[in-house]
């Protein structure tokens, strides 16, 4: 009888720990491996949005992208392009030599200008507007200011001929002012050759460009 009552009251208790070992063991683990495997389904569902929606701005991104080429491209073409400031001197002073003897000029003597770097004030009117400003004690702007100095650079020629009459020098004065890249007369002094006979000029003529560097 004992017995029966042991087993009576062993086999309740026995049931209710087992269901407890269930509940610990099996359910609420299951609940928080639910619970983990949905928040970590949310976090790759707003992953997804994300990269969804940087793919939706890819075809705005390569537009602008482009048009930013485009504008790089366009700017360069107002400079010499050459691999070293000798080798953009000697394409500016074949590139005017080619407009003053097209025009009928005869050229006399041509000098290559020395290599002068642009000031960072000819950039832009920020960095003129900064020239009134403090100058900052970090080392970095220092540094900066010394990379634009050392990239622009001014590449000049001079040029003495001979120019048959003022059409011509009109038309070289024109063609050099009016190109792609761009060019500037830095200097220009003439004069008749001969007054009794007031028709071919004696022309100086300096003209300079920028070069970027590469």
């Amino acid at each position: 009888m004992k017995k029966n009552r042991l087993l009576l009251i062993a086999i309740p208790v026995m049931v209710i720990l087992i269901g407890l070992v269930i509940y610990q063991y099996g359910y609420l683990r299951i609940h928080q491996e639910l619970a983990s495997l949905r928040e970590e389904k949310e976090g790759k569902s707003k992953t997804l949005e994300k990269y969804l929606a940087i793919i939706a701005e890819k075809p705005d991104l390569d537009k602008k992208f482009q048009n930013l080429k485009e504008r790089r491209k366009a700017e360069n073409a107002k400079l010499i392009e050459a691999e070293t400031f000798s080798l953009a001197s000697a394409g500016l002073q074949e590139m005017v030599k080619g407009i003053i003897t097209s025009r009928g000029g005869v050229i006399s003597s041509e000098r290559m200008g020395k290599e002068e770097e642009l000031a960072p004030a000819a950039l832009g009117p920020a960095k003129e507007a900064g020239k009134t400003q403090k100058p900052e004690r970090s080392p970095k702007p220092k540094k900066e200011k010394s990379e634009e100095k050392s990239r622009f650079k001014y590449v000049s020629v001079s040029f003495d001929f001979t120019a048959p009459d003022t059409g011509a020098l009109r038309d070289i004065i024109f063609f050099v002012e009016t190109r792609v890249p761009y060019l500037l007369i830095k200097e220009l002094d003439c004069r008749v050759r001969n007054f009794r006979e007031p028709r071919e000029l004696m022309v100086k003529l300096d003209v300079t460009a920028l070069y970027g560097g590469k």
